[in-house]
C-alpha cells in the first residue's frame, strides 16, 4: 500500500486501510475472491477509493437490498462473475407477540452484540412499523438464531426468510442541503437540528453521540464524507456530499437527515 495514502484519511482509520491492503494482497497472490464482513458507508468509501487507486481488481458490494446502508464486499480477479449465492447474506425475521409487545432498532442491536459477536457480522435491522428484520452473514446465522430467545422483556424467535419475503422499510432518509460555517461535530449537529451549539457540544460530551456506531464525546471532531451520526433523541445525520464553498466561505452540504 502506497504509504500516502494514508494522509488522505484519519489516523484512526490507519488499521481499516491496512486491512484492505491484506485483502487486495490476498486476492492478487491467490487469484481467487476474497468476501468483507458488513461494512458501514465510511468503510465502503475507503475501500472504493483504495481499490480504485492500488488495484486493477474488480469489486461490489450487496447488503440485501438496493438501499441498504451496510453492505458486504466481494473483490475478486476480473474473470470472476459473482452472483447472490457469494455474498453469503441471510435474512432473519424477528417473530414475536405484535398485539403486546414493541421492539426497537436499539435493543435489537443490543441483544445481536450480547451474543458475542461483532457488529460486522451482521447488516441492516429493518422494520415496516410491525415486522422486524435483519441480515447476518450466513456463517453465523445458525449461531444466532440458537442464541436468542428474549429481546428484552419479550419472548421472541429467529426465522430464516426468503428475499421474496423481504420488508420495505419505511425509514427513509430525507435529502436536504444546507450550508454551515465547520465540519466539526458540534457545529454540524448544531446546524442541522436546529439547536444552539452549546446544547449540541453537551450532547456530545455527555456521549449521547455516535460517529459510524462508535461513541464520540469530541465536539471539535471533524466530520468526512458518508458519516454516520447517530444522536440520541434526535435521529441520525449523514454527510453525503461536499459541494463546495459559498462566497462568504460556508461550506455547502448534501446532508441525509432522520429526525425522531
Amino acid at each position: 500500500m502506497d504509504e500516502t495514502i494514508y494522509q488522505h484519511f484519519r489516523k484512526s482509520e490507519s488499521n481499516f486501510i491496512d486491512e484492505v491492503g491484506n485483502w487486495l494482497e490476498t486476492v492478487e497472490s491467490q487469484y481467487a475472491p476474497y468476501l468483507t464482513d458488513f461494512l458501514d458507508p465510511r468503510q465502503m468509501y475507503i475501500l472504493e477509493t483504495l481499490i480504485r487507486q492500488n488495484s486493477e481488481l474488480s469489486y461490489s458490494f450487496n447488503g440485501g437490498y438496493r438501499l441498504a446502508e451496510r453492505a458486504r464486499c466481494l473483490i475478486y480477479p476480473e474473470y470472476f462473475t459473482p452472483s447472490d449465492e457469494d455474498y453469503n447474506l441471510t435474512l432473519i425475521e424477528i417473530v414475536y407477540p405484535t398485539k403486546f409487545a414493541k421492539l426497537s432498532h436499539g435493543k435489537i442491536l443490543g441483544t445481536l452484540m450480547s451474543t458475542g459477536l461483532k457488529r460486522e457480522f451482521f447488516g441492516d435491522i429493518m422494520t415496516n412499523g410491525l415486522q422486524w428484520q435483519f441480515f447476518v452473514a450466513t456463517e453465523m446465522k445458525n449461531f444466532v438464531t440458537s442464541q436468542v430467545d428474549k429481546i428484552g422483556r419479550v419472548g421472541v424467535r429467529f426465522e430464516e426468510r426468503d428475499y421474496t419475503d423481504l420488508i420495505m422499510p419505511i425509514d427513509a432518509w430525507e435529502i436536504e442541503q444546507t450550508t454551515l460555517s465547520s465540519l466539526r461535530l458540534d457545529v454540524v449537529i448544531a446546524g442541522v437540528y436546529n439547536i444552539s451549539r452549546q446544547r449540541a457540544k453537551e450532547l456530545v460530551e455527555q456521549g449521547k453521540v455516535k460517529v459510524n456506531w462508535t461513541e464520540n464525546t469530541h465536539p471539535d471532531f471533524g466530520i468526512e464524507l458518508l458519516d454516520i451520526l447517530s444522536i440520541r433523541g434526535y435521529g441520525r445525520i449523514q454527510l453525503r456530499n461536499i459541494e463546495g464553498k459559498t462566497k462568504k466561505e460556508k461550506i455547502r452540504l448534501e446532508i441525509g437527515v432522520l429526525r425522531k
